[in-house]
C-alpha cells in the first residue's frame, strides 16, 4: 500500500548551563529555618517521641502485668501485696517477695468503679496493713514539659514547613512560588547558537538581522524615531527550526535569552497564569537589553470566546495580561519578544495587530539548498566516507524539515555504530532515510498467500506510478512490513513543488488506487489492506471538490466543512458548515464521481499492462525490495511497447 510517511518529532537538547528563576543564584527570599541540615527536625522528632515515652512509661515498662480485680481482692486477703499507689481508676503495685504467687513482681489493676466510689477498696487495703500511696496533684517540671512537649512539637514541625515554604515561594506568601515565571535563562555564554549554526532559513534569518541590529545598536533606530517592533512571531511547521531560529537571534545580539512554554503559564489556581506573566516581564525588564521567547503561544493565545469557560477561564485572563504587558513596554525598550507557534490560524486577533506582534515571519520548510546545508551543518561532528553525497541525500528528502534531517543524520550514525564502522556510509544513510520514511522494519513472518496478495498490492501501485506522467517518479518498492504496513512503494519527486495541478492530483487518486485494483483484478476480491489508501483518497478528493474548485458541478466555490480538531479554535461556537443539505448531497456526489473515475483508471490501466503486473509482483515476492533501477530493467522492454495511459479509455 502507499503510505505517507510522518515526521518525527523533533527532538531538541535540554539546554546546557541554563540559569533561571528557580537556580541559586537567582533566589530571592529569606533564608531557611534549618538550612539544608534536616538533622534537626529529625532529632525534635526522636526527642518528642521519647518524651512520650516518658509520659507513659510505666504503662510500658514497670506495670506490663495486668490482673484482674477478683485476683487483686484474693491476693490483699491472703497478704500477698507489699504496696498499692492510687493512679485515678486504677492501682499499681507490687507482690512481697515471699508471697509465693508465682507471678511477677509488679502487676497493675483496674478498680471498678462502685468499689472506688464507696471506698470498699481501701478500707480492705487498711484492714490488711498494705501500703498505700497517692498519686501526685502538683505536677513537676519535668511532667510540665512533658505535657505541652507535643504541642511544643506540632508548632516546631508548622513552623519549619511555613519557613521552608516561604523560601521555595521567593518570599511571596504560601501560594507565591505559584506566581513566578518557569521561564529558563541562557546567557551569551550557554547560548553559543548563531545564524551560522541555522542553515536552509535564509529569508527568515534575514527578517531577524534588523532585531539583532537593535539590540546591538538602539541608538541607530532612535536617532530618526524609528521603532523596532516589540513582537515578532514565528510561524510554520514542526521543527522547521523556530526555537533555533530565536536562540540564534540572541546569540548574534550577544543578549540575556529567557525561554518558557505557553502551556507553562496555565495552572488550576485562578490568577497563577498572570502572575506569572507578570513577574516574567518584570524580570525581562530587569535584564534588559534581552529576548523573552514564548514557545507553543497558541496553548494561550487561541482566540478568546472559545474555551469551555466562556470569556472567564484562567486562560483568557493569561491572554489578557500578554496583551497589557505588551501594551506597556516603551517604544524603544530593550526587550523584543519572540514566539513561535504552528497554528497561527487559531490565535487571538489581538495578539497579532500592530505594536504586540508587529512582523510576522514564515518558517517552512528547507528547499533542496537548505536541506543540503542542514546535512552539513548536522554532520559536522560526523565522520563520513567519501561515498556519503549529501547533494543526494537533499534531493531525496523533498518535503522534511531540519528536525527530520537531524533525525536521519542520527540514525545512520547509530547503524554505522552497531556495524562497528569507522565512518558512517551512504548505505548508512540510505538505511536511515528508510527507517524515517517508511517506518521501522518488522521482524514477523507472514504466509505465503498475504505475500502474494502485499506483492500485487504494492506492485499496483507501483506500475500504476510508472505509467502516469503527470505522477512522481517512483523510487522503491518493498513487501518487508515497516511501521504500520505491511508493504511501502515509494516516490520521489524531483523537485520541490509549492503548487499541484489539476492533472497531477487525478494521477495521485490513481496511485492510491492502484493498489486496490491490482488486488480485485488478480484475486476478484478486496482486501482490508487498502483502507490507508481509501483515506487519503477520499480526503484528497474532497478538497478538490470543497476547497479548490476542481468540480464542474459545484464550480468556483469554496466551502467551509469544519476543522479536524474543533477544540484548537473557533469551531466551538460556529457551525460545522455553512451551505445547504442539497449542497451536501451534491458535494458528496462529485466526491464519489471522482474517486470512481480514479478507480476505473486505475483498473483498465492494470488490466492493459497485465504481464507487467505479474512479472513486477513475481520480482517482489522473490527478492522483497524493489529500486528504481530494477524496476526499471524489469519494466523497460514492456514499456517500450505499451500505449500510452493518457490516451486509454476505461472500458
Amino acid at each position: 500500500m502507499a503510505s505517507n510517511p510522518s515526521k518525527p518529532p523533533s527532538n531538541t537538547p535540554a539546554p546546557e548551563n541554563q540559569r533561571g528563576p528557580s537556580s541559586p543564584e537567582n533566589q530571592r527570599g529569606p533564608s531557611s529555618f534549618f538550612g539544608n541540615n534536616q538533622w534537626p527536625l529529625f532529632i525534635a522528632v526522636f526527642l518528642g517521641v521519647v518524651m512520650l515515652m516518658m509520659m507513659n512509661g510505666d504503662r510500658f515498662s514497670l506495670n506490663s502485668n495486668e490482673i484482674d480485680y477478683t485476683t487483686f481482692i484474693d491476693d490483699v486477703k491472703n497478704r500477698k501485696i507489699d504496696e498499692v499507689e492510687w493512679k485515678g481508676d486504677s492501682l499499681e503495685g507490687k507482690y512481697k517477695e515471699d508471697s509465693g504467687s508465682g507471678q511477677e513482681k509488679n502487676f497493675r489493676v483496674v478498680v471498678p468503679q462502685p468499689a472506688l466510689q464507696n471506698g470498699l477498696t481501701a478500707q480492705l487495703l487498711l484492714d490488711h496493713n498494705v501500703k498505700q500511696k497517692a498519686e501526685s496533684t502538683n505536677p513537676t517540671l519535668l511532667q510540665s514539659l512533658v505535657y505541652f512537649l507535643p504541642f511544643l512539637l506540632i508548632f516546631v514541625i508548622f513552623f519549619f514547613i511555613w519557613r521552608r515554604t516561604r523560601e521555595t515561594m521567593n518570599g511571596v506568601g504560601f501560594l507565591g512560588g505559584f506566581a513566578k515565571s518557569p521561564a529558563k535563562r541562557y546567557n551569551d555564554s550557554a547560548t553559543s547558537v548563531t545564524f551560522d549554526d541555522v542553515a536552509g532559513l535564509e529569508n527568515a534569518k534575514s527578517e531577524l538581522q534588523e532585531v539583532v541590529a537593535f539590540l546591538k545598536n538602539p541608538e541607530k533606530f532612535e536617532r530618526l524615531g524609528g521603532q523596532i517592533p516589540k513582537g515578532v512571531l514565528l510561524m510554520g511547521p514542526p521543527g522547521t527550526g523556530k526555537t533555533l531560529l530565536a536562540r540564534s537571534v540572541a546569540g548574534e545580539a550577544g543578549v540575556p535569552f529567557y525561554s518558557i512554554g505557553g502551556s507553562e503559564f496555565i495552572q488550576m489556581f485562578v490568577g497563577v497564569g498572570a502572575s506569572r506573566v507578570r513577574d516574567m516581564f518584570k524580570t525581562a525588564l530587569e535584564d534588559s537589553p534581552c529576548i523573552l521567547f514564548v514557545d507553543e503561544i497558541d496553548a494561550v493565545g487561541r482566540v478568546r470566546g472559545a474555551g469551555l469557560g466562556g470569556g472567564h477561564d484562567e486562560r483568557e485572563q493569561t491572554l489578557n495580561q500578554i496583551l497589557s504587558e505588551m501594551d506597556g513596554f516603551q517604544p524603544n525598550e530593550k526587550v523584543i519578544v519572540l514566539a513561535a507557534t504552528n497554528r497561527p490560524d487559531v490565535l487571538d486577533p489581538a495578539l497579532l495587530r500592530p505594536g504586540r506582534f508587529d512582523r510576522h515571519i514564515t518558517v517552512d520548510r528547507p528547499s533542496r539548498e537548505g536541506r543540503q546545508e542542514i546535512f552539513k551543518v548536522h554532520s559536522r561532528h560526523v565522520p563520513l566516507s567519501d561515498n556519503v553525497d549529501l547533494k543526494n541525500l537533499a534531493a531525496g528528502t523533498v518535503g522534511l524539515t531540519g528536525a527530520d534531517i537531524r533525525n536521519v543524520v542520527n540514525e545512520a550514525a547509530l547503524l554505522a555504530t552497531r556495524m562497528d564502522k569507522d565512518k558512517v556510509e551512504m548505505s548508512d544513510f540510505e538505511q536511515a532515510l528508510d527507517r524515517v520514511l517508511m517506518g521501522a522494519k518488522r521482524e514477523e513472518v507472514i504466509s505465503d498467500k498475504e505475500k502474494e496478495i502485499t506483492a500485487y498490492h504494492e506492485a499496483g501501485h507501483a506500475l500504476a506510478a510508472w505509467h502516469l506522467p503527470e505522477a512522481d517518479p517512483l523510487h522503491k518498492v518493498t513487501i518487508i512490513p515497516r511501521g504500520r504496513s505491511l508493504g511501502v512503494t515509494q516516490l520521489l519527486p524531483l523537485e520541490d513543488r509549492h503548487n499541484i495541478g489539476e492533472n497531477q492530483l487525478h494521477a495521485r487518486l490513481t496511485f492510491a488506487l492502484g493498489g486496490r485494483a491490482a488486488e480485485k483484478l488478480v484475486f476478484d476480491q478486496l482486501s482490508a489492506g487498502a483502507e490507508n489508501d481509501l483515506k487519503q483518497a477520499t480526503d484528497l478528493a474532497r478538497r478538490m471538490v470543497t476547497h479548490w474548485g476542481m468540480s464542474p458541478v459545484i464550480g468556483p466555490v469554496a466551502f467551509h466543512v469544519g476543522e479536524e480538531h474543533p477544540f484548537l479554535g473557533r469551531e466551538l461556537h460556529e457551525r460545522s458548515r455553512d451551505f445547504s443539505e442539497h449542497t451536501a448531497t451534491v458535494i458528496d456526489g462529485e466526491i464519489n464521481r471522482i474517486l470512481e473515475d480514479a478507480d476505473k483508471r486505475a483498473q483498465h490501466l492494470l488490466k492493459t499492462h497485465r504481464d507487467q503486473l505479474d512479472k513486477l509482483a513475481n520480482a517482489l515476492i522473490e527478492r522483497e525490495i524493489l529500486t528504481q533501477p530494477e524496476i526499471e530493467i524489469l519494466l523497460a522492454e514492456s514499456s517500450e511497447t505499451s500505449i500510452p495511459v493518457e490516451n486509454e479509455q476505461p472500458s
